[in-house]
């Protein structure tokens, strides 16, 4: 009797969580992009096109119109597009950092990859979000964090010339 109420507090238990979890659901969005293609969205991807050496790019900020509403607003994943940014995305956001990661030990990542995190600026040089570039490794550009480093500034440093401003990223691309 002892077993049959075990495993019948175990259902129930199993249960409840699986509710939990379906009322949930998956991550919810905090922002939805426009129905046509943003300018941030034609350069993530001419970026992707003109650099095989790398897995991704993405855009994060604040869109126009909200207050600390930091998502992701474009990039190579378009279905992580409106996904909140974690914290380290907002550290780099909101104090300038940047962030080098070469993902060690990390044994159950699909994809080697080294990321850098670093902030996004217009062609003024204000920081007006972040830019996030995961590239392959091996890779073709770089072998150690100095160089991945050098690579990545001098692509952000490319692209500024093109963002007039933050607003900018958000009009329709041409």
């Amino acid at each position: 009797m002892k077993v049959i109420r075990s495993l019948l507090v175990a259902a129930l238990c199993l249960a409840y969580a699986s509710a939990l979890w379906a009322a949930e659901g998956p991550n919810k969005k905090n922002w939805t992009a426009p129905a046509e293609k943003i300018r941030a969205q034609a350069l993530a991807d001419e970026i992707m096109s003109r650099h095989p050496e790398l897995i991704s790019v993405t855009f994060h900020g604040v869109p126009p119109g909200l207050d600390k509403v930091y998502t992701m607003f474009a990039g190579s994943f378009p279905e992580r597009i409106g996904n909140p940014d974690d914290p380290d995305d907002v550290d780099v956001i909101t104090k300038g950092i940047t962030i080098v990661d070469p993902r060690w030990h990390r044994p159950n990542d699909a994809v080697k990859k080294f990321v850098m995190m670093m902030p996004l600026r217009d062609s003024s040089g204000e920081n007006v979000g972040l830019l996030v570039l995961a590239y392959k490794t091996p890779s073709p550009v770089a072998k150690s964090e100095t160089q991945f480093f050098v690579a990545a500034t001098a692509l952000r440093d490319d692209l500024k010339q093109r963002i007039a401003s933050y607003p900018d990223l958000f009009k329709p691309a041409r």
